[in-house]
């Protein structure tokens, strides 16, 4: 039992040591890591917001600048939870510093979470942040927090372990750019953050249930506005799955040594 326990704080103190770096790495470059996409979510409110939006008019009954705020919220917090463990965790490859990681008593699950964990807390704090930021131009109120939190905690989640992934696979700091730039931006622009997918014919509201972004950014369109294309529990269900099989794989690797053993 006191060896149980024994093991139990080493694992405490090996997660908190992760998290703690990678918030400290995070929060220590605000200006690179956080303002960035607040600067850019507020041209969107400007551009696509005032500008467009007046001339596009009201969708499923919101205003069109309210009815895009979910997913600028989600954009931001997709961003940069996946980019955050994806550059950390490559870096750590590159410094040579995981193997002191792997040669530590610390089990795999425990790494992975600690990573995971960083990504999900500067994917949150910038989610939260841009929501500030849209409160200046909108007048919306929360519908349903708990979905808004649970939601945000999920999506951030998901995007870490893929980042987690992408870091493992990559070979030079060019190929950590390659799936966000092919993937992960289509992902989401084609997710359903700037319309309904009631708008598009038919066919294209069946092929756009294939994209896991769609679920994310109507589950949290719910939880902010109460309205949403996909039932809430199939969103929940589609976005659990997506997290245990790349949590997973993400495992799978690390025990396999996959790009990080030589």
């Amino acid at each position: 039992m006191s060896a149980r326990l024994d093991n139990w704080r080493r694992y405490r103190v090996t997660f908190q040591t992760i998290l703690g770096k990678e918030v400290l790495r995070f929060s220590r470059i605000w200006v690179q890591t956080i303002l960035p996409s607040v600067i850019t979510t507020t041209l969107y409110f400007v551009i696509f917001g005032r500008l467009i939006g007046e001339r596009i008019g009201p969708m499923d009954g919101f205003a069109y600048l309210d009815f895009i705020v979910p997913g600028l919220v989600l954009m931001g917090v997709i961003t940069n939870s996946y980019s955050n463990v994806v550059s950390s965790f490559y870096s750590s490859k590159f410094s040579r510093y995981i193997e002191e990681l792997l040669v530590s008593p610390a089990p795999n699950w425990v790494i992975l979470a600690g990573y995971v964990a960083g990504g999900v807390a500067r994917g949150l704090t910038v989610g939260v942040a841009v929501l500030l930021v849209a409160m200046f131009f909108t007048e919306i109120r929360i519908h349903d927090p708990l979905t808004m939190l649970l939601i945000g905690v999920m999506t951030a989640t998901l995007f870490s372990l893929g980042g987690f992934i992408n870091a493992i696979y990559a070979n030079s700091f060019d190929d950590i750019s390659i799936v966000p730039t092919f993937v992960l931006t289509p992902l989401t622009y084609l997710g359903g953050v700037f319309y309904s997918i009631e708008l598009l014919p038919e066919f294209w509201q069946t092929v756009s249930l294939a994209n896991p972004v769609l679920y994310m950014v109507n589950a949290f369109r719910h939880g902010l506005l109460g309205v949403s294309d996909i039932p809430l529990g199939l969103a929940f269900g589609m976005i659990l799955i997506c997290i245990v099989i790349l949590a997973a794989y993400s495992l799978f690797l690390l025990r396999r040594g996959v790009g990080i053993k030589t």
